[in-house]
């Protein structure tokens, strides 16, 4: 199955409803909650907070058969939103259609978290191929980048707005996966140290003190040295052998990248939900669920991982 063809066939619905102002999102969401709940299936919504109050209002007494959740909390880290929401919703409902309103991407993302935004979006696509699973993504067009809206165009087999629903011309999901696949701009000043399998205990000497340096809290900290360690051991594992670690400060977050030489294959890498036990199969699902925000960067030349921690 080609994932930039729209005319498949394939039982996933995933529109991009395009809104402005209240009337219009409810216009767009309420309908796609009810067909939901009237065919008796499970349906959740995770949009901002603010869009939690809205949309519960308008269903009245219905809104207590919904999932709620607030995406600026279980989706701060876009890399966490396919296993973390929409698998760890669909996947307790396997028989049947189930109902998921999705808002990733509102006005207030920073230009360093976009490029997983959009990423995730085109992802989707692929996570839920051949499933009875329908995700709808609100935009606000009022308060978002016009190239945000051409990128929902690429990710969204289908698109809504006042004129109705209509197949989207400029469908290619993968497309928007490899153009978002950049380079990471370079930290203006970062500590660096490198590594192989023997320098592990270090790196995790070296994340630890540089996040009490560079001002996070304990238990972010933490987070971010099982997180550093993970991704340098696939590096020793997976990626050559050996790798790289720098870590900054950056925009209220301290920042720790693992480089190596490797390449990463599978753009799905890190959004299956597997068994997080400590025996392994964790890699960078871990990190993604640990971290405010993980950015990568992977090709012939190597592999570069960003992990981001707020202060």
């Amino acid at each position: 199955m080609d994932p930039d063809d729209a005319s498949t066939g394939d039982p996933f619905v995933h529109p991009a409803l395009f809104y402005k102002g209240d009337e219009e999102y409810l216009d767009g969401t309420v309908p796609f909650v009810r067909a939901g709940l009237d065919a008796a299936g499970p349906v959740a919504v995770a949009v901002p907070g603010p869009r939690l109050g809205v949309l519960r209002e308008a269903l009245g007494d219905a809104a207590g058969d919904v999932r709620w959740l607030d995406m600026t909390e279980v989706g701060r880290n876009p890399g966490r939103i396919i296993p973390g929401v929409l698998r760890a919703f669909a996947d307790r409902h396997p028989a049947g259609r189930v109902w998921i309103i999705g808002e990733p991407i509102w006005p207030g993302r920073t230009g360093t978290e976009y490029p997983a935004c959009a990423q995730h979006e085109a992802l989707i696509n692929l996570a839920f191929a051949g499933r009875e699973v329908s995700i709808l993504c609100p935009y606000d067009v009022a308060g978002l980048d016009p190239v945000v809206i051409a990128d929902a165009h690429a990710t969204h087999p289908v698109v809504i707005d006042r004129d109705g629903e209509r197949a989207s011309d400029d469908y290619a999901p993968l497309r928007v996966i490899s153009s978002y696949n950049r380079p990471l701009p370079e930290p203006p000043d970062a500590a660096r140290m490198s590594f192989d399998l023997d320098a592990l205990p270090r790196v995790r000497e070296f994340t630890c003190r540089w996040a009490r340096h560079l001002g996070l809290g304990q238990g972010p900290a933490d987070d971010l040295e099982i997180a550093v360690h993970e991704l340098a051991a696939n590096s020793c594992l997976h990626g050559g052998g050996k790798g790289t670690a720098r870590i900054w400060a950056e925009d209220g977050r301290v920042v720790c990248e693992i480089s190596d030489a490797g390449t990463i294959t599978d753009p799905l890498a890190g959004r299956r939900p597997v068994a997080m036990s400590p025996s392994g199969g964790r890699g960078i699902l871990l990190v993604n669920h640990l971290a405010d925000l993980v950015r990568m960067h992977t090709g012939p030349g190597g592999t570069a991982i960003r992990v981001y921690m707020r202060v």
